[in-house]
């Protein structure tokens, strides 16, 4: 049956352990496209997840968060929940260790004019990579699609077939994220920039980039914006880049750009819109660093946070 929801996100469910030296861990339910869904959730739109879950104590808490805010989870059952520990350093940046699977099936056939996001270790951890590349490629040309990269090196396995992969997904969405720390890993050397404008000729009509203080900037076919960061007190930076990818298709959806035919609107953005969408994206990214975890904004508070 075809997933009906506005928002279909094809990704991993993580249970976040954040480490902190000289305090007691704490556990979030986490995973890139977990927490885009909750993001996009929040922010009032009808989201569906599509993972892989167990049955236990982190399987449990990660279904409660998602479903307290309206999340659908559809989960294929795994042996156990995965996790990663996070270690914040003194300025709350995270370095992450996983323990991690990823062997989803077929994700179920999208309804017309849905939107679809996909990225992290789903796109290219095996085997259930194959499947999201394969429900990618049957959405492009059908409606929109979004990716965030969010590249973990410690999983990405050999680098020139990590940039292939990345590459051909690239080239099949409509929307691409990804952060100048991605791109640094990616390729080596080369500014963010021209790596976005690049993107933009393999076929993705909006490439975003975040850099952290140094704010954020799009490229289209037509030219290039920016805009500066926020001004907010890091509490942490888990899960910045997810709610700067929710609150970026909070703004897409309200200009109208997705869906059935979203890719001839998205080419076709006005400066001013794309304006729009960094400035809400990063606002709603510096709602969440202000606060510890993955913890994006509300409607309401993002609305405070654009005033």
């Amino acid at each position: 049956m075809a997933v009906t929801s506005a928002f279909v996100v094809v990704g991993e469910c993580v249970a976040d352990i954040v480490r902190r030296p000289g305090e007691p861990d704490r556990v979030h339910a986490g995973g890139s496209p977990a927490n885009v869904a909750y993001g996009l959730a929040r922010l009032g739109h009808d989201a569906t997840l599509v993972t892989e879950l167990a049955d236990d104590e982190h399987g449990r808490l990660i279904t409660d968060h998602l479903s307290s805010v309206g999340v659908t989870v559809e989960a294929s059952a795994t042996p156990r929940t995965p996790s990663a520990v996070a270690t914040l350093d003194a300025e709350g940046r995270a370095d992450y260790r996983f323990d991690i699977e990823w062997g989803l099936d077929a994700p179920p056939p999208l309804a017309p004019g849905r939107h679809l996001h996909t990225g992290s270790i789903a796109a290219v951890r095996r085997p259930g990579a194959a499947a999201v590349l394969e429900a990618l490629r049957s959405a492009a040309g059908r409606t929109t699609v979004s990716y965030d990269p969010n590249v973990r090196p410690a999983l990405m396995g050999d680098h020139a077939d990590a940039v292939a992969s990345v590459e051909r997904i690239v080239a099949l969405s409509d929307v691409t994220k990804a952060s100048d720390e991605d791109l640094e890993w990616l390729y080596p050397g080369r500014a963010p920039e021209e790596v976005a404008e690049a993107w933009v000729g393999l076929g993705c009509p909006l490439v975003l980039v975040t850099r952290g203080p140094h704010g954020a900037l799009a490229a289209t076919g037509a030219e290039r914006r920016e805009v500066p960061s926020l001004p907010v007190e890091v509490a942490d930076t888990v899960g910045a880049g997810d709610a700067f990818m929710s609150g970026a298709l909070h703004a897409l959806a309200a200009l109208g750009a997705l869906g059935a035919g979203g890719s001839d609107r998205l080419a076709g953005l006005p400066a001013e819109a794309v304006d729009e969408v960094l400035r809400t994206a990063a606002a709603s990214a510096a709602v969440t660093v202000g606060r510890a975890g993955a913890n994006p904004p509300r409607a309401a508070e993002l609305t405070a946070a654009l005033a």
